[in-house]
């Protein structure tokens, strides 16, 4: 009786998961799949499948093995999808980049702080959360339009005589997106940081290191899980980022965000932006697996060399 608990148990642990993720993910990815490889029509909804399980297993295996995948080859020959998806990665990069430099000293502070004073310093990074996102981007408008906020101090100061176009531009995007995801970088580098033994560092200053060495070899590797960790939760929402360059960014940046909506909302054609989509998830999942796979290959090496 015992062991029959114990093995339900087991079940719910590991079958809720993947009952989750396979309604939730695997579910609707196949919705899409099946969209992208649709073809565009006139209709309500605006596409027409290629093949239907209704048509049966023979015919639905023949209609798949005819499959054109003429979708999935326009991304590849129009420069203007190609275009988009190195300026989102791009773009992702460098948010990512940056949100690593500006991130990491304010995390190590925020870890090494009086521990009656971490609390409120957790709080105010999250408390832009407390305000819409939307609001936010578009403060951003106003701050860095011609006759802005920023211009205006700029000006006042002397720094410049004629005011920065700024605003429509690709700097404007990399503000913004630096500004939106510098909490998804901050508290998973703080988390990391704050679980730190300091006696470590201690120990390599008794040892004869300088601090700054003593931060470089001890800190910096104990914390790269904390820094892949905030690289996944900012590069993978930026690089589908819609808001904030459709608000701060001009005609001329366009990114795979851009293109979903213009190809579902202007252009109705939901076969070509499901290919869009589907190509979007396969290139962020792709980092995703392989550090999987890493961590997974180190943690065996490590219980390997422990049995040893």
């Amino acid at each position: 009786m015992i062991g029959r608990d114990a093995g339900r148990g087991r079940f719910l642990l590991i079958g809720l998961p993947w009952l989750w993720l396979g309604v939730f993910f695997l579910l609707p990815f196949l919705v899409v799949l099946r969209m992208a490889l649709s073809d565009s029509a006139q209709a309500r909804p605006p596409y027409r499948p290629v093949f239907d399980l209704s048509d049966g297993l023979s015919a639905t295996l023949d209609k798949i093995a005819a499959l054109d995948l003429e979708n999935f080859r326009l991304l590849w020959e129009e420069p203007l999808y190609l275009d988009a998806f190195l300026t989102s990665f791009r773009l992702a990069a460098a948010t990512t980049v940056l949100l690593i430099l500006i991130g990491y000293p304010l995390a190590h502070a925020m870890a090494r702080a009086p521990a009656r004073l971490r609390p409120i310093l957790v709080a105010l990074v999250i408390l832009p959360f407390w305000t819409s996102f939307l609001i936010r981007v578009y403060a951003w408008i106003g701050i860095l339009k011609p006759e802005g906020l920023l211009n205006m101090m700029l000006r006042q100061t002397g720094l410049i005589s004629e005011p920065l176009e700024i605003l429509n531009t690709e700097a404007a995007i990399l503000i913004g997106l630096v500004y939106a995801y510098l909490p998804f970088m901050v508290l998973p580098l703080y988390a990391a940081l704050e679980r730190l033994d300091a006696t470590l560092i201690e120990a390599a200053t008794d040892l004869g290191a300088p601090r700054w060495k003593a931060f470089w070899l001890v800190t910096v590797p104990l914390s790269l899980p904390g820094v892949l960790a905030g690289s996944f939760l900012v590069f993978i929402p930026a690089l589908g980022e819609f808001v904030i360059p459709d608000l701060l960014g001009g005609s001329d940046t366009l990114m795979m965000g851009r293109s979903l909506w213009v190809e579902f909302f202007n252009n109705r054609d939901w076969p070509l932006a499901s290919a869009v989509a589907v190509v979007l998830l396969v290139i962020v999942m792709g980092p995703i697996m392989a550090h999987h796979a890493f961590e997974t290959r180190r943690a065996e090496a490590e219980r390997r060399g422990g049995r040893s």
